[in-house]
């Protein structure tokens, strides 16, 4: 069944408000911290708060909520005590459910110790995308910050939404999806049934439900591969996959290549953008026009205004200085655009200019000169000024200044490396992080997150930082930050924020700022530990939401996370994260050069880079990227490294006493434009791959069944025709199955057995290494095994055999299930052909579900298994 979003989308659902909650159970509690006090925020009373009466790490603590009415519950909310206090809930779960006696977790996470309220997002969409109601709330405390305490909670709010029109459509189609979890034990217990070579009753079982397992072409692959040993059918079955759309899915997860193609057009004076970094793209889908603003070309700022047309490949200047427009920008870098695809206009914030680093009096009387301020107007000159620009209608090529202060009026100071997106659907700008200009370099300050309602024209403060008289040890949910990313899930309303700089740290975290609910899910702490690149600075990020992937193009990184200097590595790769849902942490894969064919020349590809521009067009699956610097022209290709302090798309903002480090003066700025494309496996490739994986068990069973000679004429024609002898992988499984077929029995042409054994001179001739036995089916570099894909060998044995202790305290083992031939099987099996034995139906059983890997998650039985289900911790 396929994921269904609409009913969670926030463009139709009202909004998450506080919901009315009464406290319905709980354990026992301590003295007279009675459950009742989390109804009241309080954080100035100790005594303002439930207590459990148990302080064993095995005593089950909890409190049961209920909500006033049924709803559709977003988010919860913990308030705290005003300072640290031992007894405070560390770990916890939250379950939810329409009834006490069945619910669902929700969550499971950790409190921080300290004295900032946090909101969590609750689970309240199913595995099949179905959004679904709640009316308790059970609350289980794990363990407290202090050792020996008992837990107390002080405070608790949930947020969701009880509209009542919303919550019955809600209701009814969560009540239509009701045979949901039937479904889901049913096809579990299918799969089980069919592993374990018990067809009949699962053919019944079939019979008398209106269940399908999996697609109808993998349920004739499994009869044909496993029950009949059809193995041309097979073949011919995965072509039918291919055309029916089950391999797509698995194609979307390949590990792509990239393929670079540079750009060389001009306009008609023969011109294009010069070489600059930290410069602003935008990007008309619609009519395929790129828009490139300012930057900074290692002397100066720059105000030049071009559009690029990819269709007709050529630039053509909009303005050769954007500061003589009437409204128009001054100079900058460091700055953001986007565009809007409703209205055609482009916005602008941000901005590093040639006078944002003079001191505060020589700045002030450099813009009377200039004529940008009157005099006497402020005592401040670092304004945020908010520009737009029309692209189309009847001030199509105009300026508008919006605001001269967007700080005055609600919105962020003047920041520079910021982030800015724009949901054009709901005509909401949201502008993240970016370090303030007040010309005190000496200490960094960071903005927050605030969002901008183009119909309202109203600013609005989304996530405020610490105030400077609190702790330094307290820290709102995303750390301050510049240099980093930030991209919108236009499909679920996600903003995802990662990577950058805070002071002298380069960061590796990675969050999800879910809009309707305002709350943050931090997918990574630090995904360079989990497979993702390196904490990084300056690199670029772009969204396809249809496909839920995001794209990251190099940046900087440091030589080492505790070292200063900061390394631009020509072997930076570029990324792809790929998720599911937004708010659970999905997979990094690198991007992989483009593959170079045999004698051909090497692809051109662009430098490695940092403070470059990159935009992406959804429809064409194409990523551009301008400029960028290169880093210090005399430094070897492999390695640039420059010793700085702190980053920049313009580098003048990163320390020293004048912010312009000699050593920076010499890096290389680029002027290069480029389109790239991602290359996927083809679904012939994914094709070979599994008829590799069927011929090795037609060679096998061959080579048990069938004289020797015509199992190695196989092997040479049929088998070594599937396989990719330039992928190491492949051919060290390929030479491997050689030695299979020495290590079993010979049959000779007259029928008769013989007992062989390879001399040794002819195995290690033909194999650079011994067979393995394979622990599991997906493991290229190992032959063969009896068990199943997502089994391990406990399980295997468990599910054929039970155990018994003799009176001497022995164990022996009883067979539950033969595993002997089913009546389904003796139909479909020609009467001259001999039974599978159980451990070739095994072997075939393992092949099938090793091809399953190829299959989308729709089209085929369930992942995992039924004993996992029964040795799942019952958590409630």
């Amino acid at each position: 069944m396929a994921a269904t979003w609409a009913t969670s989308s926030p463009s139709t659902m009202p909004p998450a408000q506080a919901m009315t909650y009464t406290v319905a159970g709980c354990s026992e509690h301590s003295g007279n911290y009675v459950p009742e006090n989390i109804l009241v925020d309080t954080p100035q009373d100790p005594t303002s708060r439930w207590s459990g009466a148990q302080q064993l790490p095995t005593a089950k603590q909890w409190i049961l909520l209920k909500l006033e009415a049924l709803s559709v519950v977003k988010s919860i909310t913990f308030g705290k005590f005003h300072r640290k206090h031992p007894c405070n809930m560390r770990e916890f779960r939250v379950y939810v459910g329409l009834n006490p006696h069945h619910m669902v977790q929700a969550l499971h996470t950790q409190l921080k110790d300290d004295t900032i309220s946090e909101t969590f997002p609750l689970k309240h969409v199913n595995g099949e995308g179905i959004c679904f109601p709640t009316r308790y709330i059970k609350i289980v405390p794990v363990s407290a910050h202090g050792m020996s305490f008992h837990i107390s909670i002080w405070y608790v709010s949930v947020s969701g939404i009880a509209d009542p029109l919303y919550v019955d459509n809600i209701r009814s189609q969560y009540e239509e999806q009701s045979q949901y979890r039937e479904t889901i034990v049913l096809r579990h217990v299918l799969k089980h049934l069919r592993q374990r070579r018990l067809l009949t009753p699962y053919q019944n079982i079939l019979a008398r439900s209106n269940i399908q397992v999996e697609h109808p072409v993998v349920t004739a692959l499994y009869s044909s591969l496993v029950l009949q040993g059809a193995w041309t059918d097979s073949e011919a079955l995965l072509s039918e996959a291919s055309s029916a759309g089950l391999l797509d899915a698995y194609i979307q997860f390949c590990q792509p290549h990239s393929q670079w193609k540079r750009l060389h057009g001009v306009d008609a004076d023969g011109d294009a953008p010069s070489k600059r970094g930290g410069h602003a793209m935008a990007l008309d889908p619609e009519n395929g026009l790129i828009y490139l603003l300012g930057g900074w070309d290692g002397q100066k700022s720059l105000d030049d205004f071009w559009v690029y047309d990819v269709s007709a490949e050529r630039w053509r200047v909009i303005s050769h200085s954007t500061s003589i427009e009437k409204n128009g920008p001054i100079a900058r870098s460091c700055h953001k655009m986007v565009y809007d695809t409703k209205s055609g206009c482009i916005y602008l914030l941000g901005r590093l200019g040639d006078g944002d680093i003079l001191k505060p009096e020589d700045q002030q009387e450099l813009l009377r000169r200039a004529g940008e301020i009157p005099d006497g107007s402020r005592s401040t000159p670092y304004c945020s000024e908010f520009y737009r620009y029309h692209t189309r209608g009847l001030d199509v090529g105009k300026w508008d200044l919006l605001s001269f202060d967007t700080a005055s009026s609600g919105g962020p100071p003047l920041i520079f490396d910021h982030q800015m997106v724009m949901d054009c659907e709901a005509q909401i700008l949201y502008v993240s992080g970016g370090r303030v200009v007040d010309g005190d370099w000496d200490s960094p300050k960071y903005s927050g997150m605030y969002s901008y309602n183009v119909r309202t024209s109203k600013w609005k403060i989304l996530q405020p930082q610490p105030a400077l008289s609190m702790s330094s040890s307290v820290q709102p949910p995303i750390s301050p930050r510049f240099g980093h990313s930030m991209v919108l899930d236009p499909m679920s309303h996600t903003l995802f924020i990662f990577a950058g700089q805070r002071d002298d740290k380069y960061l590796s975290d990675m969050y999800a700022y879910d809009i309707a609910s305002n709350t943050v899910t931090e997918l990574f702490s630090n995904f360079s530990t989990s497979g993702g690149p390196d904490a990084c600075f300056t690199q670029r990020a772009i969204i396809d939401g249809r496909l839920k992937e995001i794209y990251v193009f190099c940046g900087l990184t440091r030589v080492q996370p505790t070292c200063a200097l900061t390394s631009l590595r020509a072997d930076t790769p570029n990324w792809v994260y790929q998720y599911v849902h937004p708010s659970k942490p999905g997979k990094w894969t690198k991007i992989l050069p483009e593959v170079m064919q045999e004698g051909g020349e090497p692809a051109e590809v662009p430098l490695p880079r940092y403070a470059h521009q990159v935009v992406y067009d959804e429809g064409t699956k194409r990523v551009f990227m301008h400029g960028g610097n290169a880093g210090e022209v005399n430094e070897p290709v492999e390695d640039v490294e420059t010793e700085v302090e702190g980053g920049g798309d313009d580098e003048r903002s990163r320390g020293g006493d004048d912010d312009r480090p000699s050593k920076i003066s010499k890096e290389m700025r680029l002027d290069d434009f480029w389109t790239m494309k991602l290359l996927r496996a083809a679904p012939e490739e994914i094709i070979r791959r599994a008829k590799y994986q069927i011929r090795q068990q037609q060679f096998r069973e061959m080579c048990e069944e069938q004289p020797a000679v015509k199992a190695l004429r196989f092997l040479q024609t049929q088998v070594s025709a599937v396989v990719d002898h330039t992928n190491p992988e492949e051919t060290s499984v390929f030479r491997a199955l050689l030695g299979h077929l020495f290590s079993t029995p010979i049959t000779t042409d007259d029928g008769s057995v013989e007992s062989t054994s390879t001399p040794k001179e002819t195995t290690t001739s033909v194999l650079e290494e011994p067979p393995k036995k394979r622990s599991r089916p997906n493991t290229p570099d190992e032959a063969w095994t009896s068990r199943l894909d997502d089994e391990d060998e406990d399980e295997m044995l468990d599910a054929s055999t039970s155990t018994a202790v003799t009176s001497s305290g022995q164990k022996r083992r009883h067979a539950v299930l033969l595993m002997e031939e089913d009546p389904v099987e003796t139909a479909l099996r020609d009467a001259s052909t001999k039974p599978l034995s159980p451990e070739r139906f095994r072997q075939r059983t393992e092949v099938f579900e090793s091809l399953l890997q190829f299959v989308g998650e729709d089209g085929k039985q369930p992942m995992g298994s039924l004993l996992d289900m029964v040795d799942a911790e019952d958590g409630i």
